[in-house]
């Protein structure tokens, strides 16, 4: 049997030694908080790049569903958070007043917004996700980076089925990196980035509460490339730079791109805690040398799968949460796995060649192993 796409794993980076503090969950992804699923549609199609709509395609979808897809209309407490608000994540508005996610989260391109959205409002019909209500409306959230270096953006390939693809190979366990989902024809700090994940286990008194992170990184600037505390950017500044061979000058400038992270925990967290979590994903931008340059919409998500039963249109409802005073282990633990998630990406993310013959090299693991070990940073 064909094993799915969202399941083939290329080398991580602790495959390669990379040190990185605490404890992950069994498959170091957000799938380790349980009832996360994750699918992704990878549109991969060559061309010729002598007009608009030619190809390359290098682009993708992505679908996160916090509680699965057979629960279907399973409303969960969550915030957000934006570092650098060059970007879009539609339906923040909603959920910085309700308090609730609604929805599945997409990810995928700048160009692409508009079609996720309403390819998700007509899987809701199709699906009856709102379970036989005749009157309802959900915003669904849709976030997006930016991959028209390598991908033929603005000839829109992403369609209705791609998300619908998205969606049906959404599942639970272990999860492919790199050139995957929204993440196909992403940049992180003049490397190929992509997708990437990674979870964390926090201890708060006698409970024990996973974190995971689920990155779409498209940022940063190269000499500012922060691996295990090495400065592996200035190491390898000369080394694997991007090639632009398009007929214009690009207005292009390093460390322009965006990330989105999508934050879960099973740990009982309110709305203004999960905004607490959502903040925190900025630190672990930071870890790796993320500054929250101009030209990069920084975005962020966190959720709880606790309280299940939570959203109720008709009654008052019971909630259990944390105190403010027991969150800094969820703090460190969304710090952690931010970090990893986005070395994840990059790690497992390939050279590629894309519109115009533009090049977006793979951070090589031999040069970086290289240079963790110089610094007496890799595990034997």
């Amino acid at each position: 049997m064909k094993e799915p796409e969202t399941k083939k794993q290329k080398p991580r980076a602790r495959d390669l030694g990379i040190q990185f503090d605490g404890s992950t969950g069994k498959n170091n992804a957000i799938t380790d908080v349980a009832g996360v699923e994750v699918g992704y549609s990878t549109i991969i199609v060559d061309g010729n790049s002598k007009s608009i709509g030619a190809g390359p395609v290098r682009t993708g979808v992505t679908a996160i569903f916090p509680t699965g897809k057979a629960k279907k209309f399973n409303p969960v407490y969550a915030n957000w958070h934006s570092l650098n608000g060059n970007g879009e994540m539609t339906g923040t508005t909603w959920i910085t007043e309700s308090g609730f996610l609604e929805s599945p989260i997409m990810l995928t391109n700048s160009n692409s917004i508009g079609i996720v959205l309403d390819a998700v409002l007509k899987w809701y019909v199709k699906t009856d996700w709102h379970k036989t209500e005749d009157w309802w409306y959900t915003y669904p959230v849709v976030a997006e980076t930016y991959d028209g270096f390598l991908n033929d953006i603005y000839g829109f390939h992403v369609k209705e089925k791609h998300v619908l693809e998205a969606i049906d190979n959404a599942s639970s366990g272990k999860l492919a990196e790199g050139n995957v989902g929204g993440g196909t024809g992403m940049m992180s700090f003049g490397f190929k980035g992509g997708t990437g994940t990674s979870s964390r286990i926090a201890h708060i008194k006698d409970d024990i509460f996973t974190v995971g992170a689920l990155v779409q990184s498209n940022f940063g600037i190269k000499k500012n490339l922060t691996i295990s505390g090495v400065p592996v950017g200035l190491e390898l500044l000369n080394v694997g730079n991007a090639v632009f061979n398009g007929p214009l000058t690009s207005r292009r400038r390093e460390g322009d791109g965006s990330i989105i992270v999508i934050i879960a925990t099973d740990a009982p967290l309110l709305p203004h805690q999960l905004k607490k979590i959502a903040q925190r994903v900025s630190l672990g931008i930071g870890a790796v040398g993320g500054i929250g340059a101009n030209g990069s919409g920084e975005i962020f998500l966190a959720f709880s799968t606790a309280n299940e039963n939570a959203f109720d249109r008709n009654c008052n409802i019971l909630a259990e949460s944390l105190s403010n005073d027991q969150l800094t282990p969820l703090f460190e633990a969304t710090v952690q796995a931010v970090e990893e998630a986005i070395i994840n990406a990059m790690i497992a993310a390939e050279t590629m060649v894309g519109i115009n013959g533009n090049i977006a090299y793979g951070l090589s693991h031999d040069l970086l192993t290289d240079t963790l070990r110089k610094y007496n940073r890799l595990n034997s």
